[in-house]
């Protein structure tokens, strides 16, 4: 438990940083979500895009048109969207390289001018023995064909297992190849067991890459994103921190940081009406203004009807793992008739049973419920 008349001996000065440092002994480990709270930047909302699956083939159209369906309520708040294609969301590790291609040549042929993020793994090292930078490559240079992309350097068995130095090399590494803005991801092993989140120099280290603009981090049992959040915003660093904790979206919200997660694939309306009332009436665009000039106080039972759904949509399995969310964010898409299919990839053995399609009903009816309410388009029921 951390003693308040410790707080002198807190680390504030990244040149104080080692690669052992964990971040309870910075000041940034004990910042306060009060503290960051920001009700005037209508920051982006980035979702990673459910690839559909119908007759066991991609349905081009059903992937189209969600998108479409997401930008229409980012248009209407006024909120930068950015889809993130071919990561999880997107059955990155079940596509081949060629349907890897083609989800972006899709995308690219019917939203031409629109940026997108491209999820990038690690390909082949299924057999290797050490990380391999150039593992990286066939992915990075396929996303890479396309203008007006970001890449998000997913992490991997490999370059995870490194030591802090020799994992920030790794990254540098990957980054020899980049042309264009990268952004680096981190995990809990809440999510995969071989995984570790960044230490604080390791972060640092990252942020200061000048090909590197960001970062994700995805969290379920300690607030990492905070964390970033914290020592990003008080260096004054040029690196967006992006929360991918689709179980507190909130708190990316209400401290004017991106989301970057799965969840926007399914409640996007919600999520971009939350960012819109968080705003004091002084920005441009409200679409919520309130007499006493403030933010709507609503929007505290809007981020519960929001978490009510995602925490259906991400609920663990018996296995521990939340992995099927893929499928029920397919039937919340069908529900809604914005797909027509809830099929999973057929190669992704992640699915929910055959009463998935009623469990999403139920866990539907609060923030379907709120939308009505608070006139929410968008999120209606086929």
């Amino acid at each position: 438990m951390h003693d308040s008349n410790d707080s002198c001996n807190l680390i504030s000065n990244p040149s104080e940083l080692k690669p052992t440092t964990t971040w309870m002994e910075t000041k940034w480990g004990w910042t306060s979500e009060d503290s960051l709270i920001d009700h005037h930047t209508r920051a982006r909302l980035c979702s990673a895009v459910l690839l559909p699956f119908h007759h066991g083939k991609p349905d081009w159209q059903s992937f189209h048109d969600s998108i479409r369906w997401m930008m229409a309520s980012a248009d209407y708040y006024g909120v930068e969207f950015v889809p993130v294609l071919n990561a999880d969301t997107g059955y990155i590790f079940q596509l081949d390289n060629d349907t890897y291609a083609e989800v972006l040549r899709r995308f690219r042929s019917e939203f031409p001018d629109s940026k997108f993020i491209a999820g990038v793994t690690a390909r082949g090292a299924e057999s290797d023995s050490e990380f391999l930078a150039e593992r990286y490559h066939p992915l990075l240079d396929i996303a890479q064909e396309h203008d007006n992309c970001e890449i998000m350097i997913m992490t991997s068995f490999w370059l995870n297992s490194l030591c802090p130095e020799k994992r920030r090399d790794g990254y540098f590494d990957i980054a020899k190849r980049l042309e264009r803005p990268g952004i680096v991801h981190a995990l809990e092993p809440s999510f995969v067991s071989w995984a570790t989140p960044f230490e604080p120099w390791l972060l640092w280290q990252l942020a200061n890459h000048p090909k590197i603009v960001g970062g994700k981090v995805s969290t379920l049992d300690v607030p990492h994103f905070l964390y970033w959040s914290a020592m990003c915003k008080d260096l004054s660093l040029d690196f967006s921190s992006h929360s991918g904790d689709d179980f507190g979206i909130a708190t990316a919200i209400k401290i004017g940081m991106p989301l970057l997660i799965g969840a926007a694939s399914s409640s996007s309306p919600l999520i971009c009406a939350a960012k819109d009332m968080w705003l004091d009436n002084n920005v441009a665009g409200k679409k919520f203004p309130t007499r006493h000039g403030q933010y709507d106080t609503r929007v505290y039972k809007l981020f519960e009807a929001i978490q009510s759904l995602e925490d259906q949509v991400f609920r663990f399995d018996t296995t521990g793992s939340v992995a099927a969310y893929k499928h029920s964010t397919a039937h919340v898409l069908n529900l809604m008739g914005i797909i027509q299919s809830a099929e999973p990839h057929p190669d992704c053995n992640d699915r929910r049973d055959s009463n998935e399609s009623n469990a999403m009903q139920q866990a539907m009816i609060r923030p379907q419920r709120m939308a009505k309410m608070l006139d929410i388009p968008y999120f209606g029921v086929s």
